[in-house]
């Protein structure tokens, strides 16, 4: 004898059982309009006192703090990865009160670096678009905006030399680093890859989907623009062309997706740097960025230059070269070491090392970025 079928039909909810719940959920949500508002008030007093002693608006370590120690006292069941984004925008808007900050970016909208400045500062900050790197350095040393957002290394490409040969003439202070996920969409007015007869994008993203551009791509020239947006511009003007980019930049311009994440590398992430008028004070958790030259005709010069920060138990966690303009074979050394310029071991590591090279600067110590979660 065949068993009953059983209905799959969904139960319906109780009576009244969705309206209770539902009627807690608008009650909880009225509490957190009012601490929010609550925030707001307190954030209005910061802003008094910052303005009457001249303090900087932005902190970056503050709110790297604020996410970490939500993390990690977090019990759930709300989702770990959403602290961040939501505290942004709450910290964003609240910041607003005090004063909106103005924050330079590689352009055109859509680019990655636009992508990474409005994830730090939250749509309520105003992201002003510049046609260069340089340019970015510029608006910053003009006071046309508070903040830059430049881009320095990728794990997949390696150095953003652009940056690195503005950093060490930059009138201002690197005064934090935000790290992005890269993830890389092909881009064109029709979305289908048959009608691609030529690829564009930045020269860093050319070269982070160089294996998969082989591999679908091969033989199709591969022109070269001045940013991520500047490409999808182009796509947009012409059919036969599909651009490098970010799913920000088809709603921007557009385009459809051809194909997404054709970035070789799935941990591919750009470190970039944050541009500022003032120095951040010691974090606890920093990264001082220092560019040296030396006497090319010395032998061991580099040894003598590196050998005070291990006596000093000082970690390097970054040496670059780039060529010295003007002479050459020599070469610009760009260091990154653990720990702020203020303490102690570090002021004694850079006196020595300043003490055997030719020049030196320190370009800024600044608070690390948060650890990512991704």
């Amino acid at each position: 004898m065949a068993e009953p079928r059983q209905s799959t039909r969904p139960k319906a909810a109780p009576d009244g059982e969705l309206e209770r719940l539902r009627q807690r959920i608008d009650a909880i949500d009225a509490a957190i309009l009012e601490r929010l508002n609550e925030r707001a008030q307190v954030v209005q007093e910061v802003g008094r006192l910052k303005a009457d002693s001249g303090t900087a608006v932005y902190a970056s370590e503050r709110e790297r703090d604020i996410v970490e120690r939500l993390t990690a006292a977090n019990p759930g069941p709300f989702p770990s990865s959403g602290i961040g984004p939501v505290f942004r925008e709450i910290i964003s808007s609240t910041r607003s009160l005090e004063r909106v900050l103005r924050v330079a970016y590689l352009g055109p909208e859509g680019s990655f670096s636009h992508l990474a400045a409005r994830e730090r500062f939250g749509q309520a900050a105003d992201l002003c678009a510049q046609p260069s790197i340089p340019e970015v350095f510029t608006a910053v040393e003009r006071a046309a905006a508070d903040l830059g957002v430049a881009p320095a290394e990728n794990t997949t490409d390696g150095v953003v030399t652009q940056t690195y040969d503005r950093l060490p003439e930059f009138e201002g202070t690197v005064s934090g680093e935000l790290q992005q996920r890269i993830s890389l969409c092909l881009l064109s007015r029709s979305g289908r890859l048959e009608d691609v007869r030529g690829v564009v994008s930045h020269p860093q993203p050319l070269a982070q989907c160089r294996g998969w551009l082989d591999g679908h791509l091969a033989g199709l020239p591969r022109v070269e623009a001045t940013s991520t947006s500047a490409a999808a511009q182009l796509a947009a003007a012409d059919g036969s062309l599909a651009a490098i980019g970010s799913a920000l930049a088809a709603g921007v311009y557009g385009l459809e997706l051809v194909e997404e994440a054709i970035e070789d590398r799935r941990d591919n992430t750009t470190r970039f740097l944050l541009l500022g008028r003032d120095r951040p004070e010691p974090s606890g958790n920093d990264l001082t960025s220092v560019v040296f030259t030396l006497r090319k005709d010395e032998s061991g010069a580099l040894h003598r230059l590196l050998d005070p920060f291990a006596r000093c138990g000082v970690n390097l966690t970054s040496l670059q070269l780039r060529p010295l303009a003007g002479k050459p074979w020599e070469y610009l050394f760009f260091l990154d070491l653990e720990g702020h310029r203020d303490e102690p071991r570090v002021l004694q590591a850079l006196k020595a090392a300043s003490a055997v090279s030719n020049s030196h600067r320190v370009l800024g110590s600044y608070p690390r970025a948060a650890r990512r979660r991704d």
